[in-house]
């Protein structure tokens, strides 16, 4: 009888065991790191895998808080403060969040947050920034209806909850009662939340990517339809003609990966930079 007959099975097993530990310590330890790191050296993915700032997203801003005239602007960030890379995040609210909480600690809805940002895209470019179910005054067209039934019935009350007093509500009247502002701190959970999609154009001037933030908060990609918006600003503001501008946004456009995934867009922070080199603002 030998000596491997007569070894316990549970040093064999051991045994195995460390046999896999050192095969898999070789493999995903050693090799496959080398073997990535090898493959990031290849041209043209040696500057993504070093780690290139146009790869992240920036607000161009001024001290105010207010889009830096002559850049083209990116789209909404939810990371920190806004293109913080260190805390990149969504926002996490979907299309239910229509009704605002007001008062000194509110907090605004996704609705709101997108009207108030066509209405202040529409003002920078000049051009028409209303949107299905937002008001004029740019936040959530949201009624709370209340009904002698509950949530059926003659309606009772009407209130815009969206609007706070004095605030003057977007609709005079509804189903012929009286409509009146939201009061921070009053509870109207018994009101049935009915949006109200108004006279807006179904298809919305300023893009969707205009108003709402990726999933990082990090992208610095807008689609092309935002930068053609834009260009007129850029072009005006740099003493560009409109051609260049739109010269400059097609050499910063890729299309989709594969050419089936995603859709085209711009980097803007490559764009900018290239607008900073060609078309310098005096006094910038």
């Amino acid at each position: 009888m030998n000596f491997l007959s007569r070894t316990p099975s549970w040093i064999g097993h051991h045994v195995a065991a460390v046999r896999v530990v050192i095969v898999l310590t070789v493999v995903l330890g050693l090799a496959y790191p080398l073997a990535m790191t090898a493959i990031a050296q290849v041209p043209g993915l040696r500057d993504d895998a070093r780690g290139r700032t146009s790869l992240i997203g920036q607000s161009f801003l001024d001290e105010k808080g207010d889009p830096i005239p002559y850049y083209f602007q990116p789209r909404p960030s939810n990371a920190g403060t806004g293109y913080d890379a260190s805390a990149s995040a969504a926002g996490n609210l979907g299309p239910e969040s229509t009704v605002d909480v007001l008062g000194p600690d509110g907090r605004q809805s996704l609705l709101t947050q997108v009207c108030a940002r066509s209405r202040a895209v529409g003002e920078l470019e000049h051009v028409d920034g209303s949107r299905p179910y937002c008001t004029s005054d740019g936040v959530g067209a949201v009624l709370g209806v209340f009904r002698d039934g509950g949530t059926t019935g003659k309606a009772t009350r009407v209130v815009s909850l969206d609007q706070a007093c004095p605030a003057k509500p977007f609709l005079a009247a509804y189903e012929g009662v009286t409509v009146t502002c939201a009061k921070p701190g009053e509870d109207y959970g018994a009101a049935v939340v009915t949006p109200v999609r108004g006279d807006a154009p179904a298809h919305p001037e300023v893009p969707a990517d205009a108003v709402t933030a990726s999933a990082s908060g990090l992208d610095p990609q807008i689609s092309p339809a935002y930068a053609l918006l834009q260009t007129p600003r850029i072009a005006r503001e740099r003493g560009m003609g409109e051609a260049a501008v739109d010269q400059l946004v097609r050499k910063y456009t890729t299309g989709r990966a594969l050419g089936i995934l995603g859709e085209p867009a711009v980097n803007v922070v490559q764009l900018n930079a290239a607008l900073d080199r060609t078309h310098p603002v005096k006094g910038a």
